[in-house]
């Protein structure tokens, strides 16, 4: 009796001139890697800047309302808003 291997090497197939030519041409997946390596290399710090401007804006927000927001001071505080929002979406999966 000979002992049974839970796999068997029945179901490999030998390579064909297909499939070998295939991984000799260079895709366009192949190009968007390093893409992709460098864009997960910089979400660690841009989240990390995100949240951390998304924690301070909104002592520069409370000093513009104390000052009244009358002509630019108005504008400035839309626009630190906006920004808050975005820091607020940027940085909102750090440290998890």
């Amino acid at each position: 009796m000979s002992p049974s291997t839970p796999l068997s090497n029945e179901s490999t197939t030998p390579s064909s001139p297909e499939t070998e030519s295939q991984h000799d041409q260079p895709s366009s997946n192949s190009y968007a890697r390093p893409l992709r390596a460098t864009l997960r290399s910089l979400k660690g710090p841009t989240q990390f800047v995100g949240f951390w401007t998304a924690v301070t804006l909104p002592f520069v927000h409370v000093s513009l309302l104390a000052s009244g927001l009358e002509g630019t001071v108005a504008v400035a505080f839309l626009a630190l808003l906006a920004v808050n929002f975005v820091a607020l979406y940027v940085g909102h999966g750090y440290n998890q």
